[in-house]
C-alpha cells in the first residue's frame, strides 16, 4: 500500500508520528522565536544578524556531528521506545532553561552576559536531544510497519516534520513580540510530547548485544566507514548531506533577507519559512505517490535540477523586489502581500521546497531499507554525522560570504549552483541502485 493516511489510524505508527511532530514543532518554535527576537530586537546590523543566525545554526547542528554515532549504536542496541521517552523527559528541563533565557532577554537582564548564553545553551541541548531522537524516528519504522509501508511511513514522517516546522515557524513569527507566551508554549509542548511518547509501542533491539563505543570520534569514523561500504547507502548519505548544505544556507539567509532585502517584519520572515516547510511536505507526499511505495531515487536527479532553476527564479524575483519596493518601514504581512511581487516570492520559494522534498525523501528510505534491520539506526546516525558536517560547512560558508561583503541575494546563486552537484550525486545513486537490482536479478 502506497498511501499514507491509513497509518495514522494505527497505534504502531500514530504515537511515534505525534511525538516526532511535537518534537519538530518545539524545536522550531524555540529556535525561530529566539533568532527572530534577537535579530529584530537586540542587533541592528546585517553583519551581526547573519553572524548570530549562523552561530545559532552551527550550535544546534554540532551535537549531530559529535554524538550521532553514539545515538545510533544505542538506538540499535536498546529499546527505541524507552530512549524516546528518556529524551522527551529531558526536553522539559531544556525548555525551562530556554524559557528563562527568553524572559531575561526580553527584560534586558544581562542580555549579552547571561541571557544569550542561556539561549544558546538550550539550543545546544535541544541539538543533543534531537541527535538521540533523530535516528529512531526513521529506524523504528521497519520494526512497526510492513515492508510496503516503509516509504509511505517515511514520507508521512517527513511531511509531518515539515508541517510541524511550519506550525512552529508561524507561531514563532507572532510570538517574537510576545516572548512570555513563547516561553510558556515551549514548556507546554515539551510536556505534551513526553506524554505522547509514553504510548509508542516497544521496539527492542533486533540483533545480538554489542559493546557501545562512547568515544565520539572513533565511533563516528568507524560508523561512517562501515555504513559507506554499501554503495547505495553511501551515495544516499552524500546526496542528502549536500542537499542539507544548500538547505542550511537558505535557512540562515531567510531572516536577514526578509529584513534587509524584502524590508519585512518577523511575521513575514516566518511566512517565508512556512512556505518552505509546506513545499517540502507537498514534495514528500507527491514523490511517494509517484513511486507507488517503491524505494527508488528515480525522480531525485530531475527534482533537484528543478529546485536549482527555482532558486534562480527566486533570485531574480528578489532583485525585482529591491528595484520596485519603496517602503521605508518594515512591512507586516498585510502590506507585504499587497505587493504583486509578494506572490512571486512565495510561489518561487514554495516550488524550491516542493522539488527539494521530492529529491530528499526517497533517499531517507534508502537508509532504513538497504541495510540489515539491526543496523538501521546506525545508518541514519551515519547520515546525521555527515549531514551535520555539511550543514556546519553551509553555515560557515554563509558567514564567510557575508563577512567578505557578498550581498544576500547574490548568495542565492551559490545555492542554485550547488543543486547541480546534488543532481550529479542523485544520478550516481540511481546508477548504484540499478546496478544492485541487476546483480540481484
Amino acid at each position: 500500500m502506497f498511501t499514507s493516511t491509513h497509518l495514522l489510524k494505527q497505534r504502531r505508527f500514530l504515537p511515534l508520528f505525534a511525538t516526532q511532530l511535537l518534537n519538530a514543532f518545539n524545536d522550531n518554535l524555540y529556535k525561530t522565536t529566539m533568532v527572530l527576537f534577537v535579530v529584530y530586537a537586540v542587533y541592528s546590523s546585517e553583519e551581526a544578524e547573519v553572524l548570530f543566525s549562523s552561530a545559532a545554526s552551527a550550535i544546534f547542528i554540532l551535537p549531530f556531528f559529535l554524538l550521532s554515532a553514539v545515538s545510533g549504536q544505542l538506538a540499535d542496541l536498546r529499546d527505541k521506545a524507552k530512549i524516546i521517552r528518556m529524551v522527551k523527559a529531558a526536553e522539559i528541563g531544556i525548555m525551562t532553561v530556554g524559557a528563562i533565557g527568553l524572559f531575561m532577554a526580553l527584560h534586558g537582564v544581562a542580555v549579552e552576559l547571561v541571557a544569550i548564553p542561556l539561549l544558546m545553551l538550550a539550543l545546544f541541548a535541544m541539538g543533543v536531544h534531537s541527535t538521540f531522537f533523530g535516528p529512531i524516528k526513521y529506524a523504528i519504522l521497519p520494526q512497526h510497519l510492513k515492508k510496503d509501508e516503509v516509504l509511505a511511513g517515511t514520507g508521512l514522517v517527513e511531511a509531518g516534520t515539515y508541517l510541524a516546522i511550519m506550525g512552529g515557524t508561524i507561531i514563532a513569527g507572532f510570538l517574537a513580540n510576545h516572548v512570555e507566551v513563547a516561553a510558556a508554549a515551549i514548556m507546554g509542548v515539551a510536556i505534551i510530547g513526553y506524554l505522547t511518547s509514553r504510548h509508542v509501542p516497544p521496539a527492542p533491539p533486533m540483533g545480538e548485544p554489542e559493546k557501545v563505543d562512547f568515544n565520539p570520534f572513533t565511533s563516528s569514523w568507524n560508523l561512517v566507514r562501515e555504513v559507506s561500504q554499501n554503495r547505495e547507502v553511501f551515495y544516499a548519505i552524500i546526496a542528502i548531506s549536500f542537499f542539507w548544505t544548500i538547505g542550511s544556507v537558505l535557512f540562515i539567509q531567510f531572516p536577514p533577507l526578509a529584513k534587509n532585502v524584502l524590508y519585512a517584519d518577523p511575521a513575514v520572515a516566518s511566512l517565508l519559512l512556512v512556505f518552505f516547510s509546506i513545499g517540502v511536505a507537498i514534495g514528500s507526499v507527491a514523490v511517494n505517490l509517484l513511486l507507488k511505495g517503491r524505494v527508488s531515487s528515480r525522480y531525485s536527479p530531475i527534482s533537484v535540477v528543478l529546485m536549482g532553476v527555482m532558486v534562480v527564479v527566486f533570485y531574480f524575483v528578489c532583485l525585482a523586489w529591491n528595484a520596485t519596493v519603496t517602503e521605508t518601514a518594515l512591512m507586516n504581512i498585510t502590506t507585504f502581500l499587497a505587493y504583486p511581487l509578494a506572490w512571486a516570492v512565495l510561489a518561487s520559494l514554495l516550488s524550491i521546497a516542493i522539488f527539494g522534498g521530492m529529491f530528499v525523501v526517497p533517499l531517507y528510505a534508502f537508509l532504513t531499507t538497504k541495510v540489515e534491520a539491526n543496523r538501521a539506526s546506525r545508518a541514519v546516525a551515519a547520515n546525521n554525522i555527515v549531514n551535520s558536517g555539511a550543514m556546519v560547512a553551509g553555515a560557515l560558508l554563509a558567514l564567510a560570504l557575508s563577512t567578505i561583503g557578498v550581498p544576500l541575494t547574490e548568495q542565492l546563486l551559490l545555492s542554485a549552483g550547488m543543486c547541480l552537484v546534488s543532481a550529479w550525486l542523485g544520478r550516481k545513486l540511481l546508477k548504484a541502485e540499478r546496478a544492485a537490482e541487476a546483480a540481484a536479478a
